[in-house]
């Protein structure tokens, strides 16, 4: 059993401003991109694949992210994605094609995934043990707002131009500061604890990596897809890019009750509730897409729908610390990816093979799978125990 572990409050504020940071150019660029390619004629399936790249940029990197961070150090390591995801985000105006896009989001994918395990871990690992779940929730409240303003920026600044690629490097750019701060805490751990991989962790914590994946599907299609869905229901570009806001704004205003519930009742309990709430409504989505009951209900869906990834990030830190919580985080990225990667690609071919309504018709079935997984574990659990 783990020992109870205090607040390290230098790394978690830092971690915390870094990430937040971060939050707002990956925000800003998932809609960015899908509207720009929209605006020029592409397909829905083929902006779903474009978007795919990021996630898979993600998975072919995360593995890695443990190994580099234990040899030349998290902190340094965190400070060159930095920089390198800045250099990113200018380079999609200069290389300001299809075919380069696909080549420069991978590239993205790669640094983002550096940044967000490595400041995940952080957090986590240095939220106390007493209150993790509210710490955790706090943390996906700021993020979120960052993320939504990225959607919300491009309501007031449009589209066109180099305005908001710098915008996004320069944010970027500003987030090396707080890496500054960072105390490194690797080098203290022995010296045969070392990295591992998916596949030594995923027996470790299954319905974990289970409810990332799902968040992931739901991450990746709303972010890539749900601007497109909106125009596609004749919303115009402002209301369209809102949705993402009006999503996102669930998750700044509400996980705090989420992080409570998940410190006071069992994780699993906290993650089917999540994930049944998302599901219905998705569910209900078609029928309010044109009216003003949709944004209490994107609220709601953001509450929930994210809420399944902050339980699952209070979870992990809860059971793992050390090179362990980064080789756990590093494991939800690589889930993170296959959902994303499943997310972008199956929701452009449900909106283009069902039309627009496929789409969160196809996320709530995800959900639904999830609940019914979580609750089936549960009751495995007590029968074991009876």
């Amino acid at each position: 059993m783990s020992v109870s572990r205090p607040t390290d409050t230098r790394n978690l504020i830092a971690a915390c401003a870094a990430i937040t940071v971060f939050g707002f150019a990956f925000g800003m660029t998932y809609p960015l991109l899908s509207l720009i390619l929209e605006s020029r004629g592409v397909p829905s399936d083929m902006i779903g694949i474009n978007s795919a790249m990021m996630p898979i940029g993600i998975l072919l990197f995360s593995s890695v992210i443990p190994v580099a961070a234990k040899r030349f150090g998290a902190r340094n390591v965190a400070i060159t994605a930095a920089i390198v995801t800045a250099m990113v985000m200018l380079s999609y105006k200069v290389f300001d094609t299809l075919t380069a896009w696909f080549v420069i989001r991978l590239i993205q994918g790669m640094t983002i995934s550096t940044l967000f395990v490595l400041s995940e871990s952080w957090i986590v690992g240095s939220a106390g043990d007493q209150n993790r779940g509210k710490i955790v929730a706090i943390y996906a409240s700021v993020l979120s707002g960052s993320f939504g303003a990225g959607p919300l920026l491009i309501s007031f600044i449009g589209i066109e131009g180099w305005t908001p690629f710098v915008i996004g490097a320069a944010v970027v750019a500003i987030g090396v500061i707080p890496f500054i701060f960072i105390r490194e805490t690797l080098h203290d751990e022995p010296e045969e604890t070392r990295p591992s991989g998916i596949f030594d962790f995923a027996p470790k914590a299954p319905m974990l990596l289970a409810a990332v994946g799902t968040f992931a599907v739901f991450d990746a299609a709303s972010l890539s897809l749900f601007p497109v869905y909106g125009i596609q229901n004749g919303l115009d570009l402002t209301t369209s890019a809102n949705i993402l806001t009006a999503l996102i704004l669930g998750n700044v205003l509400l996980q705090f009750p989420i992080g409570w519930f998940s410190d006071m009742f069992p994780h699993r309990m906290v993650l089917a509730g999540c994930a049944l709430t998302t599901a219905i409504t998705l569910l209900l989505l078609p029928a309010c897409i044109d009216s003003v009951f949709k944004w209490p209900l994107l609220v709601l869906m953001g509450t929930t729908g994210y809420g399944v990834y902050t339980v699952s990030l209070a979870s992990l830190g809860n059971r793992f610390s050390g090179i362990e919580l980064v080789n756990g985080s590093a494991s939800f990225a690589i889930v993170w990816g296959f959902g994303a990667l499943i997310g972008s690609v199956s929701g452009g071919w449900a909106m283009l093979g069902f039309g627009s309504h496929g789409l969160p018709i196809g996320l709530a079935l995800v959900y639904i799978l999830l609940a019914l997984g979580v609750i089936k574990r549960q009751l495995r659990m007590r029968e074991r125990h009876a």
